[in-house]
């Protein structure tokens, strides 16, 4: 039986009158638009409700899918004591959907769960769907830190499962929007944050799921979003399907969006492969950017290219510019997919004869050294963008008041731990910023005394 009805919904705990004691009624037009949503959910009677949620457990490279018989989830961290969720997991939906995923060579699963409560993206839903229905079966899933693509083909995954099993399924994305909406809010006020609730909401008017895929995340990220990837997995279950889009309620009262859309199949639609799409222009886009690519770069993506596909290390090819064979320096190898980081390594002074050769040996390290990422596959390959900054030596600095991001790199020492930070970055936009970030990186706490250095760079891409 094919998915046929899905929702996005909002997870505020105030939301609820034992939490919010009164305040929840400043946002009324979500809780009718979330009563509406559940009323809809018991005309349709399904067997198994799943549910994406930001707060389930999540892995940089993984999907978890919640395992075991049932599961209880309460709202003691907020101070309450007397809201409780008890449910009852699918645990042959959960097979199946482990088993396509691993068939489609998605990283998903039941292993490493951390911390078997229910969580509140979770709780909050399950809650109002329970004031008229019950007798379902629930499957939670964690989002992950892997690309949109990714998240959108893990949605199909679910399609797929519900297919399979014949079960009569309803699809709960659970997230907030941008966090960032007023100066009194909880975070505060960018203008990327209403931004991106504008964006997002008249997506989910129009049923554009390709415009999930298409955010730039450090815009999202600047926003302070909280559900995007929950609302891919869910465009992914509904891949090939055309479907009814309502947007039922949007509110950001409390500084924070909630929006709460309905999106009910009414048939199949072969332009609705909305990865499929995405990845077509986005391959477009990059045949542009290889065309535009300096000696660095292409040196830099004949390296990685030649070792993911061969295992050998590529020889330097001839007519390469002098001052890549005659100079030294420190060199940096950044990748990106799809926007978003994929290996970055670098040296700050140079280990080898040449700029050339330092470009070689890193974008080696960058693809498939970088312990934040798993190693490059040849399959990615056609979707990564380079670039390559060649460093000027670096000078002492006494004062942050000597930093500019946007022209020099930052290097903090203490001891033997030393950490370094790129000009220029998007998402990095003051001198604080960049040095605390650099003193993450390093391991040194802020409290203790550690020298500076400032840098220039060439950037090649």
């Amino acid at each position: 039986m094919p998915l046929s009805m899905a929702f996005i919904v909002p997870h505020p705990p105030i939301i609820l009158p034992e939490v919010g004691r009164g305040e929840e009624k400043k946002i009324k037009k979500s809780i009718d638009a979330y009563r509406e949503i559940a009323a809809r959910i018991a005309d349709h009677k399904p067997d198994t409700i799943i549910i994406t949620s930001p707060h389930s457990v999540l892995y940089a490279d993984y999907f978890h899918i919640s395992p075991g018989k049932r599961a209880h989830g309460d709202l003691r961290r907020f101070g309450v004591f007397n809201v409780s969720i008890e449910a009852e997991y699918d645990e042959d939906f959960v097979r199946v959907l482990s088993s396509i995923a691993e068939e489609e060579g998605i990283p998903a699963g039941t292993m490493g769960e951390r911390d078997k409560a229910i969580d509140h993206g979770t709780l909050i839903p399950l809650y109002f769907i329970n004031e008229v229905y019950s007798g379902y079966k629930t499957v939670r899933i964690g989002l992950s830190g892997l690309d949109p693509v990714e998240h959108y083909r893990f949605g199909r995954c679910i399609q797929k499962a519900t297919e399979k099993t014949g079960r009569r399924v309803v699809f709960v994305a659970s997230g907030d929007l941008s966090h960032r909406l007023k100066e009194d809010g909880p975070y505060g006020y960018v203008p990327e944050g209403p931004k991106f609730d504008n964006m997002i909401t008249d997506a989910m008017k129009k049923g554009d799921f390709l415009s999930f895929l298409t955010f730039n995340p450090s815009f999202s990220e600047a926003a302070a979003e909280c559900g995007l990837r929950s609302f891919i997995i869910m465009a992914g279950a509904l891949d090939g399907k055309s479907v009814n889009s309502e947007l039922l309620s949007y509110e950001g009262t409390f500084g924070v969006g909630y929006a709460v859309a309905a999106f009910e199949v009414t048939g199949e639609d072969k332009n609705r492969h909305f990865d499929k799409i995405y990845i077509d222009n986005e391959r477009e886009k990059l045949s542009a950017v290889k065309e535009n690519e300096d000696e660095y770069v292409r040196l830099a993506r004949l390296s990685l290219e030649t070792y993911v596909k061969t295992g050998k290390k590529a020889s330097l090819p001839g007519g390469l510019p002098e001052e890549m064979l005659n100079k030294r320096a420190g060199v940096f190898v950044s990748l990106k997919k799809y926007g978003r980081l994929r290996g970055c390594i670098g040296t700050i002074s140079p280990v080898t004869r040449c700029i050339a050769e330092e470009i070689l040996r890193n974008a080696i390290s960058a693809g498939t050294e970088d312990p934040r990422f798993s190693p490059v596959t040849e399959d990615e390959l056609p979707e990564l963008v380079y670039s390559v900054d060649v460093l000027a030596e670096p000078e002492k600095i006494e004062s942050i008041d000597q930093l500019d991001v946007k022209k020099y790199g930052v290097i903090v020492t203490r001891g033997y731990r030393r950490g370094l930070l790129l000009p220029n970055l998007e998402g990095v936009d003051t001198p604080e910023q960049q040095v605390s970030i650099a003193l993450q990186k390093a391991g040194i706490s802020p409290d203790e005394p550690y020298t500076m250095e400032r840098f220039e760079v060439v950037r090649h891409k």
